[in-house]
């Protein structure tokens, strides 16, 4: 509530401002970082509703395999493990600091204004830092081919080894096309789904197995 208040205290100062109409240009930088300032509070806010943080409260949970249906099981658990890696405060963030290790380790360091541009093309709730929701969204544009080829996150996608070039629907020549794309896309995650479930059942009728024969090991020796 409190955000919702001084976004709004915000917006009309600027409406006052307006209607004054005098006060010359030094006020005009001010209003205008006001502003930016007032449409991220106002964007907090709006998350906020969206998932409450007080404990034991309804809130939407993030599905990476529902929200990124174009990637695979596979590129998903990659992105996930490439994020954690430079998750060096295990907070389910990567800071600035963190974003600078990680582009130093593949190899394309960037300026700090550099960074902050990073973080701020997909940083949805303006926090300065990349959740990874946020995070897989770099994958998504690099798919679809909207990110610029000498930018830090085409960088950091094209030097990840995570291969996104051919998967999804982006790019596709026809409506058709698109819906046979589509449609492999929840065939393959379906296919994926259950050659983990084959693999569990596997490991399991084997666990089973070496149990039934240690048994009849024992009952061997006690005889």
């Amino acid at each position: 509530m409190a955000t919702e208040e001084l976004a709004g205290k915000l917006s009309r100062r600027l409406r006052v401002g307006d209607e004054g109409g005098g006060g010359g240009g030094g006020c005009l930088e001010e209003e205008e970082e006001e502003s930016e300032l007032g449409a991220k509070l106002q964007r907090r806010a709006e998350l906020a509703s969206e998932s409450p943080p007080t404990p034991g409260s309804p809130h939407r949970v993030f599905s990476p395999h529902t929200e990124f249906r174009e990637f695979s099981r596979k590129q998903i658990k990659d992105m996930e493990r490439l994020f954690k890696q430079y998750d060096a405060g295990r907070d389910g963030f990567i800071d600035l600091m963190e974003l600078k290790l990680m582009m130093e380790k593949l190899g394309a360091p960037q300026t700090h204004l550099g960074l902050k541009n990073m973080i701020k093309e997909v940083d949805e709730d303006f926090d300065g830092k990349l959740s990874f929701r946020e995070f897989l969204l770099i994958f998504r544009k690099a798919a679809a081919g909207e990110l610029e080829e000498d930018s830090g996150l085409h960088a950091l996608a094209r030097l990840s080894e995570i291969d996104v070039s051919t998967e999804g629907v982006k790019g596709a020549k026809s409506f058709f096309e698109a819906k046979v794309q589509a449609m492999n896309v929840t065939s393959r995650f379906e296919e994926e789904i259950k050659a983990e479930q084959e693999e569990k059942r596997r490991q399991a009728e084997e666990m089973k197995q070496r149990k039934a024969a240690f048994k009849e090991l024992q009952s061997a020796f006690k005889q």
